[in-house]
């Protein structure tokens, strides 16, 4: 019985102390959470996630006879492709094409060649023969005409009929011979015509296989100069590598790039672009070292939008040049970007959860007990500006406090500002899209000037007007 009563007594203290804990975990969760007014330096940044390039790099590209006008192939495997990262030196290995393509339209070339030579033989013995009957015509008619004339002079004793009739066929043996050289000329010029023709395709073809012939025994790609072998990457954003093919209009097997200068191309959503900003410091983080710190600096931002694949958001290229050379970097590593589009030396700021709003008006509960509308300025990932309504130092709820509805409203003064703040940024921004929508049309109407000029118009640009004569 004694041992029931410790046992139960146990329990109930176990359960007493659970309670306890339990209650005291709940206290310290619904304790109110305050922040403080912070007063100091405050950037606007922009975090984007881009991937080195190469600023200059030295394509290694198949042979461009294969842009020839004597055959055209419209793509090319690559047969084999040593591993990307490889260092090679001039004129080491680098690929090996497909010959298969290239070949059976060699064979072709070689068919319709043997065949374009017999046609060639063909044609000339039959001009031989045809000129050669011909010639034997004339000497036959000659003779004729010889035999004409010796029965004239034997006729001058006869009567004048006979006489006659003997002068008439000489004429006749004089204009058939006559006729037939005309006719000898211009069979001759045929034959020669005939056999020219026959000779330009006969010379085209070999000309043809001699090419193929050629270009085959480039199909083992060597690198042009020493470097870093990297593979190319095509528009589609995958890279080129062993079974991809290559085309007479895009010849590039790989890259050689120049590593002392390196690009991070990044893409910026919609929203963010219109703070992106040409020579706008960048500070860059490499993901395989993230001990290393770099710098940077926006050099080109897009000024049209695209879709990259398997994506909905409309996004803006843009390239940060990397300020440093380091011998870690390499193409394809993947960065952390931080672009400062702004820097306000002295304001105050508070965290985003702090802020809250009700229509138009944002506002932040107080230590005080107040629920105090603020005027905001611009923000980052984690903080916002406080422009006006609060001090450095005074003390907000982190999150919505029991009984909101207790908080008085403060700071009316402040809504005509707000509203004021408001109109001026509808006001630019609409200012904006019609100095953008001006630039546009002057840009197409720039363009279609030009196309309407006259043959021997031309254009002079001054720095400070254009003229057109």
């Amino acid at each position: 019985m004694r041992k029931r009563i410790i046992i139960f007594s146990s329990v109930i203290a176990a359960i007493i102390l659970l309670i306890l804990i339990f209650s005291k975990s709940t206290n310290d969760k619904d304790e109110p959470q305050f922040t403080t007014v912070e007063q100091g330096k405050f950037e606007i940044v922009v975090n984007v996630t881009g991937e080195l390039k190469a600023q200059n790099s030295e394509d290694i590209t198949a042979p461009n006879e294969l842009r020839g006008r004597t055959f055209r192939i419209s793509e090319i495997k690559i047969q084999d492709l040593i591993p990307e990262g490889t260092v090679v030196d001039s004129g080491d290995y680098v690929a090996t094409l497909d010959r298969s393509a290239l070949s059976n339209q060699l064979k072709n070339t070689e068919d319709e060649l043997e065949k374009s030579q017999q046609t060639y033989l063909k044609t000339q013995l039959d001009t031989t023969l045809q000129l050669r009957e011909l010639r034997n015509n004339l000497v036959n008619l000659k003779f004729d005409m010889e035999e004409k004339e010796l029965v004239v002079e034997q006729s001058k004793y006869e009567p004048p009929a006979t006489q006659r009739q003997a002068e008439i066929n000489l004429e006749k043996a004089k204009r058939s011979y006559d006729q037939e050289l005309h006719n000898y000329t211009l069979k001759k010029e045929q034959a020669v015509a005939s056999m020219k023709e026959v000779g330009i395709n006969l010379e085209r073809q070999k000309r043809e296989r001699q090419d193929m012939l050629d270009v085959l025994g480039k199909f083992e790609i060597h690198a042009p100069k020493p470097g870093m072998l990297i593979y190319y990457r095509e528009w589609s954003g995958s890279k080129r590598k062993v079974g991809s093919t290559v085309s007479p209009w895009d010849l590039t097997v790989a890259t050689l790039p120049d590593l002392s200068i390196m690009n991070s191309q990044t893409y910026v959503n919609e929203i963010d672009i219109s703070k992106i900003r040409k020579d706008q410091s960048v500070r860059i983080t490499v993901d395989a070292f993230p001990e290393k710190k770099f710098t940077g600096k926006v050099v080109e931002v897009a000024n049209i939008g695209e879709q990259l694949p398997n994506t909905d958001a409309k996004v803006f290229e843009v390239v940060i040049r990397v300020n440093e050379y380091d011998a870690i970097l390499r193409p394809a590593m993947t960065t952390g970007n931080q672009i400062v589009t702004n820097v306000y030396d002295s304001v105050m700021y508070i965290p985003l959860e702090a802020l809250h709003a009700n229509d138009s008006l944002s506002y932040v509960y107080t230590r005080k007990g107040k629920r105090q509308i603020v005027v905001t300025g611009e923000m980052n990932e984690n903080y916002i500006i406080i422009e006006k309504g609060l001090s450095a130092g005074e003390q907000v709820y982190l999150s919505v406090p029991k009984n909101p509805e207790d908080f008085e409203y403060t700071g009316m003064e402040l809504i005509p500002v707000i509203k004021q703040k408001k109109e001026k940024k509808k006001q630019e921004e609409e200012m904006r899209r019609m100095e953008q929508e001006n630039a546009l049309k002057n840009k197409n109407g720039n363009k279609m000037m030009i196309k309407g000029l006259p043959g021997n118009a031309s254009i002079k640009v001054s720095s400070d007007k254009k003229e057109t004569k």
